[in-house]
């Protein structure tokens, strides 16, 4: 799976980075041996550790038990989505109040049912309202829901209701995590402090390089103004104020239907495939080559992002062999700053167009 966080990642230490006394240690290793962990068995070992580090830290019962439930509902989570790697997924943000008289449920449904004729999964927050009108657009099979336990009466949609893939959380932040973790791209619809919260979210942490970069597109009913409404409040007091730069707009668009909805995200994975980093290379992964032409045109638009040397092309680093599935797609390697991500979309943008 993609590196999700966007951070670094090296060759997989041989043992484990941490460590407690050596009797402990060997009891660790041999615990993790006898049951026979085959994959990553040292990172295994660093949880059982940690675990054990807690204990002498002589935690209070509360944060024992926060701890312990969110490993267990993000243990729980991951094993549901494993099952799915091989599709790609969109994750639908809107209102649990719209009713399905209103407009922009029927482009939510109609927005979602388009995605998976595109051999896409749909995830929704497994509500109802904009999340109950994308779950019925793409269809139970093809369909995500991660609900939130919430102190009044909180049911799932009859559409993903008592399914495997229905996963229930206690705390928005893991399910908040999942979301980022598990998507594609994001589509968000008119909503309210949740929906805001999450698209916010989401675009905080590909704007401060803590998340992939992924399309995010803004849908609304036939001629609404809500979209239009919030990015007047962007661009009228958080640009004006100097609090995000021209560039953070490149990291969403506001789109008018959901043809050009669905031809955003189409597009933006049309040559971009996935990236990765190494170390401080960025890894570009593509589905085809470009011409070298194309590549002296991306060095002279996006220099400013480069920190050290040039954007080349080439196959894949030694680093993501544990990557076999897309071992032989081409690569553009590069050093930037980590800084401007912004820009990282544009590149993107620009390399989808190369290529098309």
């Amino acid at each position: 799976m993609e590196d999700f966080t966007a951070g670094a990642t090296h060759d997989q230490p041989a043992r484990r980075q941490s460590s407690i006394d050596t009797p402990f240690d060997a009891r660790v290793r041999q615990l993790v041996a006898d049951w026979g962990a085959e994959k990553s068995p040292e990172l295994i070992e660093e949880m059982i550790v940690t675990a054990l580090k807690m204990a002498r830290d002589k935690m209070g019962t509360a944060d024992l038990k926060l701890m312990n439930r969110s490993l267990k509902e993000m243990r729980y989570a991951a094993k549901v989505f494993s099952g799915y790697r091989q599709f790609r997924k969109v994750c639908v943000f809107g209102s649990a109040r719209t009713p399905p008289s209103e407009a922009q449920y029927h482009v939510a449904e109609e927005f979602a049912r388009e995605m998976v004729a595109h051999d896409y999964m749909v995830i929704t927050g497994g509500g109802e309202g904009i999340m109950g009108a994308a779950q019925r657009g793409a269809g139970r099979e093809h369909s995500f829901g991660l609900n939130i336990r919430l102190p009044f009466e909180q049911h799932a949609n009859v559409t993903i209701e008592g399914d495997p893939k229905l996963i229930t959380f206690n705390y928005f932040f893991t399910r908040k995590l999942n979301f980022v973790k598990e998507t594609h791209a994001f589509a968000l619809f008119p909503g309210g402090f949740g929906t805001m919260d999450e698209g916010f979210e989401a675009l905080t942490l590909m704007q401060t390089g803590k998340a992939r970069i992924i399309p995010v597109v803004l849908l609304d009913r036939p001629g609404g103004t809500y979209w239009q409404t919030w990015m007047k409040f962007l661009t009228e007091h958080l640009f004006k104020f100097g609090y995000v730069d021209s560039d953070d707009f490149h990291l969403f668009k506001v789109v008018p239907n959901v043809a050009e909805a669905v031809r955003e995200i189409l597009h933006f994975y049309s040559v971009y495939q996935s990236s990765r980093w190494v170390g401080e290379q960025l890894s570009i992964r593509l589905s085809q080559k470009l011409s070298r032409a194309a590549l002296v045109e991306l060095n002279q638009k996006f220099s400013d992002i480069v920190r050290t040397g040039e954007i080349v092309q080439r196959s894949a680093l030694r680093q993501e062999k544990n990557e076999p599935e897309i071992w032989d797609l081409p690569r553009l390697v590069l050093t930037p700053h980590r800084r401007s991500f912004g820009r990282f979309r544009q590149l993107i943008d620009a390399i989808n167009a190369a290529g098309s």
